[in-house]
């Protein structure tokens, strides 16, 4: 995790310094070039309002380093006594040709100066500057502003700095976590106060965290039940095999045996192994939807399973203008799983109705216990009576596959197995 920090704080610091760079840049570039038109905006003002007292004499008082006057009296040019420490300039004559308009500025031996002019009672009136004056109200303007965004800046620095911290931490809490996703000893809860993204993430990570252990416990126990499933043809077949070899037992008995318990272990091969295909199928999407026939494979399947039990009383019920769509083998799976189920379970009646694109096949035994409802499509989940098997996920899975869904409700008498087309 010291990786993971140091990256984090290294990207924060790095985040900083460009932070400062830029607001460096901003205030030492950018903003004294953006403060020149403001500043001479003013410096025009600065130079008219003398200029409005003056009459045909210079005011000495009104004299400082940085403004210089200039009249001009028909062809008479007087300048005040500090023109030169304004502008090192030979002649007053070149100084007053580069004044061409009311007001605005010239470059002379690489420096700017700016003058104002103002005329009345013919006589011309000049003040002139340099770029002192700029300079200083700029170096005021910085001089307030500079402080003020640098306290700002170091001030929200910090506040991110805080702020990363007690992320970087929370990041930190969430790595050991996941880290110790699979120790039961290590403490998991959630101690984030701040309703946020990491603490949703944190929750996430919790809820993922509860699902894998239940996986993990779910899993262990079909493994359980799978082998015990397995176990009991192979003891079944093992003990017809030594009883053989003791010669307490004639072949053809022992063979006639096996061939059953062997048939019963393939068909539980073959349905384990349909199960992962239908996983496989999820995967890929690889199904071809088509409409197929249901009355004809309903009425088939019924013909297939009504001799298993002469006492049970089949009614079939269809309607003619449902559609069901999907493939004929993956229909003809569910009907012989879910008339499996019914053949151990019904008393006297197997009713299976079709109407408006919903199916209900319905059986007249024992409700289902609702302990047993919840999780019953899960594979090797034990069932009613202690049983295991893998029909029901088979049909749930089945049916998903082909977009279709399917609910068990216990009535007054009996159970209804209803499947419907996902919303």
């Amino acid at each position: 995790m010291n990786s993971v920090k140091s990256k984090l704080s290294r990207q924060l610091l790095w985040l900083v310094g460009l932070a400062f760079l830029i607001l460096f840049l901003f205030l030492g570039v950018i903003l004294p070039k953006m403060l020149i038109p403001v500043a001479e905006a003013n410096l025009y003002s600065y130079l008219s309002e003398p200029l409005k007292l003056m009459n045909r004499d210079i005011d000495s008082r009104l004299l400082n380093t940085e403004v210089a006057y200039i009249y001009i009296v028909e062809d008479t040019i007087t300048a005040s006594e500090n023109i030169h420490d304004i502008i090192a300039i030979p002649t007053l004559n070149q100084l007053v040709s580069k004044i061409k308009n009311n007001y605005g500025k010239f470059t002379y031996q690489h420096k700017v100066y700016y003058y104002y002019t103002m005329k009345n009672d013919n006589i011309k009136k000049i003040a002139i500057s340099n770029d002192l004056y700029i300079n200083k109200t700029k170096a005021k303007i910085l001089s307030v502003i500079f402080p003020t965004v640098l306290g700002t800046m170091i001030l929200i620095g910090s506040m991110l700095v805080i702020w990363s911290s007690l992320v970087v931490r929370k990041i930190e809490k969430l790595k050991n976590k996941i880290d110790n996703i699979d120790n039961q000893n290590y403490p998991h809860q959630i101690d984030f106060t701040p309703d946020d993204e990491i603490r949703s993430l944190a929750l996430a990570i919790e809820d993922m965290r509860l699902s894998l252990l239940h996986q993990e416990e779910y899993r262990n126990q079909m493994y359980q039940n799978i082998s015990h499933d397995f176990k009991t043809p192979l003891t079944v077949i093992k003990s017809y095999i030594e009883a053989v070899e003791d010669k307490v037992e004639d072949k053809d008995t022992a063979l006639q045996v096996i061939k059953q318990q062997t048939l019963k272990l393939e068909k539980k091969v073959h349905s384990l192994l349909y199960l992962n295909k239908l996983d496989y199928l999820k995967d890929s999407k690889n199904i071809k939807m088509k409409l197929i026939d249901m009355n004809q494979i309903i009425n088939d399947e019924v013909e297939k399973f009504k001799f298993h039990r002469k006492e049970i009383f089949f009614i079939v019920d269809l309607d003619q203008k449902s559609k069901y769509y999907g493939s004929t083998d993956a229909w003809e799976t569910i009907f012989d799983n879910l008339l499996g189920n019914f053949m151990r379970y019904a008393t006297t009646t197997i009713k299976i109705t079709s109407k408006q694109n919903r199916l209900v096949l319905y059986n007249d035994g024992e409700n289902i216990d609702k302990d047993f409802l919840k999780g019953i499509f899960n594979p090797y989940r034990k069932g009613i009576k202690g049983e295991f098997g893998l029909g029901l996920s088979i049909v749930k899975k089945t049916l998903n596959l082909m977009h279709y869904d399917i609910t068990i409700k216990n009535e007054k008498k009996g159970v209804s197995f209803i499947i419907t087309k996902e919303k």
